[in-house]
């Protein structure tokens, strides 16, 4: 690229996570790094910002991420010479209903696992903490000490003056236009004030980051809507030390100001998305009028819960716009389609978050890893379709919305569905189908027929409306015969000369050997991580179909590119098969009955995959499964799918063959002792802390990962089954304790239908693995928990190769 110029490290966007992440640039040594304005530092979304800093998250990474915001705080006035308003006041959340108290139970449970400072306290001791609140239909509430509240503006000015003292140049007035791609490289940017060419570009341009990737062929699935909250008049009796107040029941937040006034904002229904989610770029320090009727939504409830509102005006109403992504939570890393271009945006709490927000990209960039499992933030968990400003406006005022809704496990999205079809959509719901979604495709969760009194009821604390018709599929399973739709998996092609080579030296297992395989296989980084968890057909010479999970298949194919051989690539053809499982000890009676393929344990094996006729139609055949039962994988051509389904049911009839969905497969993945990739597994997990030795092939040859695993010691920590016998509210992050002491939090969990026992999975020390005593704890509630072995089900692997 011919460049008037030239900068190691091109951010685009100076708000609070542009600037934040220049400065743990800076702090890392790194001087050569550009910050572009196109109007001036704060002038987007941050400026306007409530401030508001909150720790507790669902994972304990993010969590971290969270605290290490607040660990920024706590040193950033007296590294930067600059004050920050920080006030580290604390934070109340109040229950105001028996679904919120559960729900706030659970996270002050998921703490004590981190090992982070939360406490229950009752409505009265609430009261004293706040004393202006009216606590009447209050249940309890949870403090969290360390939370607080900064000024946005001048926390965002001293990570700027931080890293201008770090070498950082930051130019304001200068308006990115274009960014220059080559292959799979950002060469550089263009701007109204000439060229500048880059070895790493990052998109931090907050609500226009959508604008700024489509530049560099980048879609980014990172909206933008309208966020009122307002500020009091002054005169309140407001302490110094007052804390923060959050009650999501009557969907509002509070933050005291300077002299006596209280900032009160909330997340209600009907915000408006903005400009087909393509912000005008010359829309800078700017509002919109108020829209009063939406701010009653959360004004009044404040004024029931706050009855002093009553008797104080309204002085200002702050009415602007803010970014949110198509599932309400930041787009962090590296985007998939490049290999320099970063992502840094769709932070609807960018102030909250830009302390570790900052650090864990200024990680990425420079050392390749962000230093913490951050997946449900990755970039690679949204694709092409996320990014299309209809849809993403309606599922980010969705995300807006649901903000202080309670959110249940399991719950799904409403907006933007039905999206994604499989040909087998219309079959299922005539026979009962309950969908959920996944990366836009409707997938079956379970089915009314499999239980005419069952509802799509979540609880937390007692078994869901589906409990019992997921009983029944279960039962199909174990006992008779099922089909699954398992249409939504990923899949890829990668074929020609050095396929297997490539593949060999990428994943963990061996994949040299004959066609006609299925591999269960990781792939890891150099660490020896886990960063994927999928299975490779073994079609023909040179010619392999990789299968993942749904929401996994941007990310995967995007690991495996990255280490491809030049001229070599992946092609995804999700949309070419349909897959239908077909699994149960009467799974090989049904099938043989429509093919005169040989399928019995001797000629067909366990993992073994090949191209058979089912009726009239070609289907490739794989011996596995996510259920750990004898069963298919059939991958049919799409126009062939109807026919098969129609066929297999004729067939089945008899034997009672049964269509059922995910949370069947969930609870049978459980009995078996299957993984979870991004609950169970994860890139800081290796493969002998989980159990998966057997799928490592240490003698093959070189592989990436190899080197860490050869060099650990041996694992300090070993993934272990942990059952209740019975139901038990289990929901994964409960805390598992011993000599009651924490020693480990659920990676996942759930009810086994088949064996009747509540069953977790938990990284424990490697000391403790072997001993029995525990107890987990979930809503306040300890529940005896026996050590099983890491197969509860078909241990001996007898029915799964019948």
């Amino acid at each position: 690229m011919k460049a008037d110029r030239h900068a190691k490290i091109v951010i685009i966007g100076a708000g609070a996570i542009g600037c934040a992440i220049a400065y743990h640039l800076a702090r890392q040594g790194e001087r050569d790094v550009l910050v572009l304005e196109k109007a001036q530092v704060t002038h987007g979304s941050t400026w306007h910002a409530a401030g508001l800093v909150g720790q507790l998250r669902g994972k304990r990474s993010l969590t971290r991420l969270m605290q290490n915001s607040v660990a920024v705080f706590d040193r950033l006035a007296g590294e930067s010479g600059m004050a920050t308003d920080w006030k580290k006041v604390g934070s109340l959340r109040l229950a105001a209903s028996d679904a919120r108290w559960s729900e706030i139970r659970r996270s002050v449970q998921l703490a004590k696992s981190f090992g982070f400072e939360a406490h229950l306290v009752s409505p009265d001791e609430a009261r004293r903490m706040f004393p202006h609140i009216d606590p009447k239909g209050v249940v309890g509430a949870a403090w969290i000490p360390t939370d607080g509240y900064i000024d946005p503006y001048a926390v965002t000015m001293a990570f700027a003056s931080s890293a201008r003292k770090g070498g950082v140049r930051i130019e304001e007035g200068v308006t990115v236009t274009g960014i220059v791609v080559k292959g799979r490289r950002a060469l550089g940017v263009v701007t109204d004030h000439g060229t500048i060419s880059a070895d790493v570009v990052v998109n931090a341009a907050g609500y226009w980051a959508r604008r700024v990737g489509a530049m560099a062929g980048v879609p980014v699935a990172a909206g933008v809507v309208e966020h009122q909250y307002f500020v009091t008049e002054k005169g309140l009796d407001v302490p110094d030390n007052l804390t923060t107040l959050r009650d999501p029941d009557h969907n509002f937040y509070l933050k005291p100001e300077v002299g006596g006034s209280w900032a009160i904002g909330g997340w209600e229904e009907g915000t408006r998305a903005l400009w087909n989610q393509w912000a005008p770029f010359d829309f800078a320090r700017e509002l919109f009028p108020a829209n009063m009727d939406r701010l009653e939504l959360f004004a009044l409830p404040a004024a029931e819960r706050l009855p002093v509102l009553n008797d104080i005006g309204i002085k200002t109403v702050i009415n602007g716009p803010i970014p949110v992504s198509a599932d309400g939570e930041p787009i962090m890393g590296l985007a998939p389609e490049l290999d320099n271009f970063y992502l840094a945006c769709g932070f609807t709490a960018g102030i909250a978050a830009s302390g570790g927000a900052g650090e864990a990209m200024a990680n990425w960039i420079l050392h390749g890893d962000p230093g913490l499992d951050l997946w449900p933030f990755d970039a690679r968990r949204f694709g092409v379709p996320h990014a299309r400003a209809s849809w993403l406006a309606a599922r980010a005022a969705e995300a807006y919305a649901a903000y202080y809704k309670v959110h249940w496990p399991g719950e799904e999205h409403h907006a933007g569905r039905g999206l994604r079809r499989s040909p087998l959509y219309e079959p299922l719901r005539a026979a009962g189908a309950v969908f959920g979604a996944r990366f836009g495709w409707e997938r079956a969760n379970w089915f009314k027929s499999s239980d005419a009194t069952a509802t799509d009821t979540p609880s937390f604390e007692d078994k869901p409306g589906w409990h019992a018709a997921v009983a029944a599929e279960v039962r199909a399973i174990r006992e008779g015969v099922a089909l699954i739709d398992q249409t939504s998996f990923s899949k890829f092609e990668l074929s020609g000369p050095g396929a297997q080579a490539a593949l060999n030296r990428i994943a963990a297992a061996d994949i040299a050997g004959d066609p006609g395989r299925a591999i269960y296989t990781q792939l890891l980084n150099d660490k020896g991580g886990i960063e994927a968890d999928l299975t490779i057909l073994h079609r023909g010479d040179e010619d392999f179909l990789i299968v993942t999970g749904s929401g996994f298949g941007v990310r995967d194919a995007n690991w495996i590119t990255r280490q491809l051989p030049e001229g070599m690539g992946l092609r995804d053809v999700t949309n070419a098969h349909v897959v239908l499982n077909i699994c149960g000890p009467m799974a090989r009676t049904v099938l043989s009955s429509l093919t005169d393929a040989d399928l019995s344990n001797g000629a067909f094996p366990f993992l073994s995959a090949r191209e058979i006729v089912v009726g009239h139609a070609p289907a490739y055949a794989v011996r596995v499964g996510y259920v750990g039962e004898l069963g298919w994988e059939l991958y049919i051509p799409t126009e062939y799918a109807a026919h098969v389904y129609e066929t297999l049911k004729a067939a089945g009839a008899a034997a009672g063959i049964r269509d059922v969905g995910y949370r069947a497969i969930e609870s049978c993945r459980l009995e078996k002792g299957y993984l979870y990739w991004s609950a169970d597994i994860t890139p800081e997990t290796t493969p002998y802390e989980a159990g998966l030795g057997f799928a490592v092939a240490m003698g093959k040859g070189d592989f990436t990962g190899r080197k860490a695993l050869e060099a650990a010691d041996k694992p300090k920590r070993k993934l272990v089954t942990l059952t209740v016998e019975g139901f038990a509210p289990f929901l994964s992050g409960e805390t598992v304790l011993y000599d009651g002491k924490p020693v480990a939090s659920l990676t996942s969990a759930g009810y086994g239908h088949h064996l009747g026992k509540t069953i977790g999975f938990a990284y424990l020390p490697a000391e403790l693995a072997g001993e029995q005593g525990f107890t987990i704890e979930a809503f306040g509630t300890p529940y005896a928990a026996t050590r099983g072995p890491r197969c509860l089900y078909d241990a001996k692997m007898e029915r799964l190769k019948a």
